[in-house]
């Protein structure tokens, strides 16, 4: 739904204002006091003297056009003001009235009846139960709370599931000299969503980076097709996203059911689309500061200019946490520093300039510079604060912040300015960094460490898509790959109408073995005779598992028998599963599986799972036993391709035994990946009836990749 008119109105009316609502004086007093240059009229029933100013009794009353109407009445009457309004030719309202769907199936159904009229008349509704805007990008800010001065202007557009946390932020961004661009409190999202808001602020010539609270992701796929517009068009998105839970119970049939929980899912969509995840308020407002300060980085190699040697140990440690580099000083950079920095100084990377910065105003400036010109270095963090007092003669001070701004702007790389804690900025800090033109200061070592680990991160993001965009090939693969969608799977025909319920594992196995995935040789066998015969065909040892329709997890029954030597275990193993698998509540007929025993190797897990939000989900990682102990996993919401699961693998804790551990074997990971992509294909081929398919273990030895067990499960 286009927001623009709705959120750059020239005339507003607010419907329902009266003296005894704090909503309708601060709304009001927001218009006129924080620079809006259109008419507000003010619309009571019984008219009269409202907020000391003629207010008119219907929207039918007032003269001219009204653009915006910001609906503060009961909730029963607010759909005839829509009524009303829409015969006016009033296309645009903000509604701050509650008690609709949030309250219960009686409010929901007075909010179906507003959503409804909206849609046949064409009209944008903000809300209800939401706060309002502050397009203080544009002077436009009917917003239902006090806004807090002053209103900082700036490059950050603001989106929240939240009217209780809004002003918090918006107190907290101002505290941190982080100017908005945009602050929307989206209430029910009855009609306008915080997708629709993202494109928005995707067009809008004053938002460079996006910043979000979510309390849920309503439409995945639209959130989607936003998200990968706004990496494209390099404007980051920073989100905070609460609420974590597991997935239904239904997927308690496979592994990847109790690996795959919801809040892991959008994890790794977030991470595929290029959007930053952090875990609380403060890391959003600063991160989103910082990406919009500096734009994409070139890469994890940072320089490091601090007065601080504990600051320093504190900024190597969060460093590795990040995965950012703090690479050696090239020899001509030491040489050029061991002339800068005072003697009892070390000269290494973070550097400590040491307290001697009191004495010589220029230290920290000339080192900066001198690092700056690293060639080994992508990027330099200096470590500086703003000034809290104003001394008694400031223009020291603000020739110093400037010298430093200056050298900052003519720096070959990007400089990003940390303070060492979190505190806010002073008026005079304030003061110090609009008139010398200093950068963004990002709010304490943790959050600032924290914010350029994710600037990284979503740089190399932004990279691998505008190559993917212009049809080039990475020189170097992407940790995140943006484009979920635009994803070149391997194309497999479906190959079996919907089943349900648990399929037996011989099954699951001919159905992958049609696709064309590698799976070790079994036959199902029906008495004892038949085993022999079977493990004598491929050869002992062999491997028996219990075989029935409906049956799962078969180790956990008892239904596996491993390294069968001779055709007297065959037959005590064949009467062992076939018993336990009987014991088993349901359990149709029951038979074994014979097959050939594998060994060498690592064992891997490749399963896909159905997210109720996302849908198809896979997770690649350390199988066998061990998968649930371990949970060592990495997650990617379908499509993919050979290449995304490269990477996929690349992110595992265990990819060290893949790669050949110990004088051990090397896997083909390639080889790995084009499986599991073939695997991830063929389960988006079976259709919507398909609730999980799983490998484990596939076995990797070399490049002989091989599906030693499956389960598929269908919904229903």
């Amino acid at each position: 739904m286009p927001v623009g008119e709705l959120f750059n109105p020239r005339s507003i009316a607010l419907v329902g204002a009266t003296d005894k609502s704090g909503w309708s004086i601060s709304t009001l007093t927001n218009l006129r006091t924080h620079g809006f240059r259109g008419p507000v009229h003010l619309v009571n029933p019984r008219g009269g003297v409202v907020h000391g100013e003629q207010a008119f009794r219907g929207l039918s009353d007032i003269p001219g056009q009204v653009d915006l109407a910001y609906v503060m009445v009961p909730t029963t009457a607010v759909l005839s003001v829509l009524r009303e309004g829409a015969k006016l030719g009033i296309r645009h309202y903000v509604i701050l009235t509650a008690g609709f769907g949030e309250t219960g199936p009686e409010g929901a159904a007075l909010e179906a009846e507003i959503v409804g009229f909206a849609r046949e008349n064409d009209l944008t509704v903000l809300g209800p139960n939401g706060n309002g805007f502050i397009n203080a990008a544009a002077d436009v800010t009917p917003y239902g709370l006090p806004i807090p001065s002053p209103l900082l202007r700036g490059s950050v557009g603001v989106v929240l599931q939240s009217g209780a946390l809004a002003s918090s932020v918006l107190g907290f961004a101002q505290a941190r000299n982080v100017g908005i661009s945009l602050l929307t409190s989206m209430g029910n999202e009855s009609l306008v969503t915080v997708t629709d808001v993202i494109d928005y602020l995707v067009d809008d010539p004053a938002t460079r980076a996006i910043a979000l609270f979510l309390e849920s992701v309503r439409d995945p796929a639209a959130f989607s097709r936003a998200a990968r517009r706004a990496l494209l068009a390099g404007k980051p998105i920073v989100a905070l996203k609460i609420g974590r839970s597991r997935l239904a119970s239904r997927t308690a049939q496979a592994h990847t059911g109790a690996l795959v929980g919801d809040d892991n899912v959008i994890d790794a969509a977030f991470r595929q689309l290029g959007v930053v995840r952090v875990r609380s308020l403060e890391d959003l407002i600063i991160t989103a500061g910082l990406l919009a300060e500096v734009g994409p980085l070139p890469g994890p190699r940072i320089g490091v200019v601090t007065p601080s040697g504990g600051a320093s140990e504190i900024i190597a440690d969060r460093a590795e946490d990040e995965g950012l580099e703090l690479p050696a000083f090239a020899p001509q950079t030491v040489a050029r520093l061991r002339e800068i920095v005072p003697a009892f100084g070390t000269v290494q990377n973070p550097l400590d300039v040491t307290g001697y910065v009191l004495i010589d105003r220029t230290l920290l400036g000339r080192a900066l510079e001198a690092v700056t010109a690293d060639p080994g270095v992508d990027a330099v963090m200096l470590l500086s604060d703003l000034p809290r007092l104003a001394p008694p003669d400031p223009a020291p001070v603000y020739a110093t912040f400037a010298a430093s701004a200056k050298r900052m702007a003519e720096a070959p790389m990007p400089v990003v300015v940390v303070s060492n804690v979190l505190t806010d900025v002073t008026e005079f800090g304030r003061s110090v960094q609009r008139e010398a033109g200093f950068p963004y200061v990002a709010g304490g070592i943790e959050h600032g460490m924290h914010a350029i680990g994710a600037a990284v991160r979503w740089s190399r993001a932004y990279r691998a898509a505008v190559e993917a965009a212009n049809g080039a090939v990475p020189a170097k693969a992407a940790t995140i790959t943006p484009a979920v969608e635009a994803a070149s799977a391997p194309t497999v025909e479906p190959a079996v109408e919907a089943g349900t319920g648990v399929w037996a594992e011989h099954r699951a196995a001919a159905l992958l073995s049609s696709a064309g995935i590698p799976v070790v040789p079994g036959e199902l066998v029906h008495d004892e005779e038949s085993a022999v015969a079977a493990a004598v065909g491929f050869g002992y040892p062999v491997v028996l598992k219990a075989a029935a329709e409906g049956l799962g997890h078969k180790s956990d029954i008892g239904g596996v028998r491993l390294g069968l030597s001779d055709a007297r275990d065959v037959e005590r193993a064949y009467r062992e599963v076939v018993a336990a698998a009987a014991a088993v509540p349901g359990a149709g007929r029951v038979g074994a599986l014979v097959q050939p025993q594998r060994g060498g190797g690592v064992e891997l897990l490749a399963g896909v799972v159905r997210d109720p939000a996302w849908g198809l989900t896979l997770a690649v990682g350390l199988g066998g036993i061990w998968v649930e102990a371990l949970r060592d996993t990495a997650l990617r919401v379908l499509p993919v391709d050979a290449a995304e699961v490269r990477r996929a693998l690349d992110e595992l804790r265990g990819t060290a035994l893949l790669r050949g551990a110990r004088g051990t074997e090397p896997a083909d990971l390639d080889a790995v990946a084009e499986v599991v992509a073939r695997v991830a294909a063929f389960a988006e081929s079976l259709g919507d009836d398909l609730e999980s398919l799983e490998i484990n273990p596939l076995l990797v030895r070399g490049s002989h990749v091989e599906a030693l067990d499956a389960l598929i499960t269908w919904r229903g």
